[in-house]
């Protein structure tokens, strides 16, 4: 039997989850076994049949956990009120050993840590720095110095440096970047959940 099984949105998230989880002292956690389905309805279908689909795995996994993205997941409701529901209709399989997490906008946005460490990951060899290039080509970025719109500044700077887009580089970033430094408020409710489901030893 599985520690923990999460249903997730696309192959994106399901590799920069596994980079994250395969650190497990990073994450103040003690190591875990974890497997992951992809939802082949991407984010709107983990939103509308996720908690459908994950109970199915009830017998199979101790705990479980819905991962979606705000931005295209078609809700009209906020991205709070939607995690909450997507929780309380867990919860009658899952009483508190399952949660969702809806990261608003999206999860590119995780993918934003320390500049010296996007350097490297992503061999950026230019003098200046990722986030000022990207300002010269008018993205705007928040008070956490995260690009508005993360997934598509991430695009762009692939393209300059010719780098093809592939789930790969998500697990690369989260295998590499502080994972206790982040500060994103959907991975910091991943993180305190996780820590009091898996305590370090």
């Amino acid at each position: 039997m599985h520690d923990l099984i999460f249903v997730v949105a696309d192959k994106n998230m399901h590799f920069a989850l596994r980079g994250a989880m395969a650190r497990p002292e990073a994450l103040g956690i003690r190591p875990i076994r974890v497997d992951f389905l992809v939802h082949p309805g991407r984010d709107g279908g983990v939103r509308k049949s996720g908690p459908d689909l994950l109970s199915l795995k009830r017998s199979s996994a101790r705990h479980g956990i819905l991962v979606l993205d705000y931005e295209g997941c078609g809700a009209t409701k906020s991205a709070e009120d939607l995690e909450r529901e997507l929780t309380q209709r867990m919860a009658s399989i899952w009483s508190d050993r399952g949660a969702a997490l809806v990261i608003e906008p999206e999860l590119d946005a995780w993918m934003w840590g320390a500049e010296n460490s996007l350097k490297s990951i992503l061999g950026w060899s230019d003098p200046g720095s990722i986030r000022d290039w990207l300002r010269e080509q008018g993205f705007e970025f928040d008070n956490r110095e995260k690009p508005v719109r993360p997934k598509e500044a991430l695009e762009t700077v692939l393209r300059k440096l010719r780098t093809p887009r592939s789930s790969a580089i998500y697990e690369e970033l989260a295998g590499k970047l502080s994972l206790s430094r982040c500060i994103d408020p959907a991975f910091v409710r991943l993180r305190t959940t996780l820590q009091r489901w898996f305590p370090a030893a």
